[in-house]
């Protein structure tokens, strides 16, 4: 089946970008502004004017590079705030001393708090807190002396770049947080959509498929009966959802992002083993099933599951097609137990071992083995004239139970 994607984006950070962007072309005119109307003042202005030239140019080329987060990449990053620290180093050279000793605004000036800036949009308060810091350095060499206005210059920068870096970081767990819950909401929806056409189609044929064939009677009310069972299984899968959702984790620099595509999941974690089960379910057969999931290895669930099948075919073939099944499973501490019963003949003594004896090895490897590879057991109690129970029992942890079954 095609894929078919819907994606929508959300962004809070990105008016930050274009903010950022404003920002660091009015504070560079600033800069080049504050040069012009001391420019009498300075001691060598051509060291001024060659680094304005390159401040200039440097800003208005990577203008593209603050759009947003994607390219906003850490050699840039790195990049940009040399060159801010840089300016602020130069400024001895280029002014005059007392105009430095008086608290003279540096080349670069505020153009500086853009650098700082860009570090807390793009990665939060920890890359501001380290920015802002390498600046406090750059400030305090150019002076010489930790001199009160360059202190409170510091502090200024350093406490609005730490709180910009965190809002940002607030916002994106945010979008997180609404990413995911509009992806709920959109598989429920979906889920609802497709339970009203099976609703309105299918599970009412099959209901009146059954209710026929057991008035018809002969081959029509065994035809019925598997339209029964099969109505069941179908409104077992409409309520536990029928659409997969993956979740894509992409750069922030977009937003959040919340995809929905119709696929086969992949098996990346444990799996609920109820989902596996409820197929099972029909007319004739009951599960029993706690309220929450019950996980398990992939390779676990699926091996559990396929003995309850062949638990099932057993109780077909030998008990009659009337009799009665229940599932009932535990979810324990360290294990999973699975327990199917029947209410038909039972099993005379001797009759497993004599099937055994002739070929037929079905309880031996469809259950037994099954449950044996995976470091469980699988027990059988028959009495008869009451039934056959079968338990099943698989620890949690099959992947340490193997690596010690190889190991030894």
């Amino acid at each position: 089946m095609a894929k078919r994607e819907r994606v929508m984006r959300m962004s809070v950070e990105q008016p930050l970008w274009r903010a950022l962007t404003a920002y660091r072309v009015l504070t560079m005119l600033y800069a080049i502004g504050l040069f012009a109307t001391a420019y009498e003042e300075f001691t060598r202005p051509w060291v001024a004017v060659a680094y304005y030239v390159v401040l200039a140019v440097w800003t208005l080329a990577t203008l593209p590079r603050v759009a947003n987060a994607a390219r906003c990449t850490k050699r840039f990053l790195a990049a940009d705030l040399t060159v801010a620290l840089t300016g602020i180093l130069l400024t001895p050279v280029a002014d005059a001393h007392e105009r430095v000793q008086a608290g003279g605004p540096t080349l670069p000036s505020i153009w500086t708090a853009g650098a700082v800036l860009a570090f807390a949009v793009k990665g939060g308060w920890r890359w501001a807190a380290l920015a802002s810091g390498l600046v406090a350095v750059a400030n305090l060499i150019e002076r010489g002396s930790p001199a009160r206005d360059t202190v409170h210059n510091v502090i200024l920068v350093c406490i609005a770049s730490v709180a910009i870096g965190y809002v940002v970081e607030v916002a994106r767990a945010s979008e997180r947080t609404l990413a995911r819950a509009l992806e709920i909401e959109a598989a429920t929806r979906e889920r609802e959509r497709l339970a009203r056409d099976i609703h309105d189609s299918v599970l009412q044929v099959l209901a009146m498929v059954q209710r026929r064939g057991a008035v018809i009677g002969g081959e029509a009310a065994e035809l019925g009966r598997m339209a029964g069972e099969q109505e069941v299984a179908l409104r077992t899968l409409v309520s536990g959802g029928l659409v997969p959702v993956s979740r894509v984790s992409e750069d922030a620099a977009e937003g959040a992002v919340v995809r929905a595509v119709d696929e086969q999941p992949k098996e990346s974690g444990p799996v609920d083993l109820r989902a596996l089960l409820a197929p099972y379910a029909g007319a004739k057969v009951s599960l029993a099933e706690p309220g929450a999931p019950v996980p398990l290895a992939p390779v676990a669930a699926r091996e559990v599951a396929a003995a309850v099948g062949a638990a099932l075919d057993n109780v077909r073939k030998h008990a009659g097609e009337q009799a009665r099944a229940w599932i009932l499973v535990e979810d324990e501490p360290d294990e999973v137990i699975v327990t199917v019963r029947d209410d038909g003949p039972g099993i005379p003594e001797g009759r497993l071992a004599q099937a055994e004896g002739e070929g037929r090895l079905g309880v031996a490897l469809s259950i037994r083995g099954r449950l044996r590879e995976l470091g469980g057991s699988a027990e059988l109690i028959s009495v008869p004239g009451q039934g056959t129970e079968v338990e099943l029992k698989v620890p949690k942890d099959v992947a340490n139970v193997r690596g010690k079954a190889e190991q030894r």
